[in-house]
Order: C-alpha cells, then structure tokens, then sequence
C-alpha cells in the first residue's frame, strides 16, 4: 500500500511540469562576494580580540576552599 503512494507521487511528480524559480533581484556571484565581505569583516573583529589576554600579567589563582567546586589541582594548598 505504502510502496504503491510512493510510486504514484514518484511518478506524479515526475510528469509535473517544472516550476520557474523566483527571479533574484542581483546576480547570483553579488550573492557570493557580499556574503565574503561580511565573513571577512566578522574574521577581523574575531582576530582583533586576539592580544586581549596580553593586557595584564598572568597571576596564579589562589585556591578557596569555600569555592563551590574548588580546584582540584591546588595540590592541599586551599586547607
């Protein structure tokens, strides 16, 4: 029963004349550059980012026993 819908929408389907697409309002390779640039300008936002850990020096965190999960690696440092 199920095989012969299938067969039938198959063939239904394939004797349906082809729609038209919808006509685009600029040709398809603005689509592609504009979609480029938009990338390319969110890539340098991304890698703007990138020396913000550089602005302060690193210090250790200190271990605080009271920390809901505490850090497991302060090797008894936190008692």
């Amino acid at each position: 029963m199920l095989f012969q819908q299938i067969a039938t929408t198959v063939a239904a389907a394939g004797e349906a004349e082809h729609e038209e697409l919808a006509p685009l309002w600029a040709d398809p390779f603005v689509f592609g550059i504009v979609m480029f640039v938009i990338l390319l300008v969110l890539m340098f936002i991304t890698v703007s980012y990138t020396n913000l850990g550089n602005r302060h020096t690193a210090t250790e965190e200190h271990a605080d026993p009271h920390r809901q999960h505490p850090n497991k690696h302060d090797h008894g440092q936190g008692h």
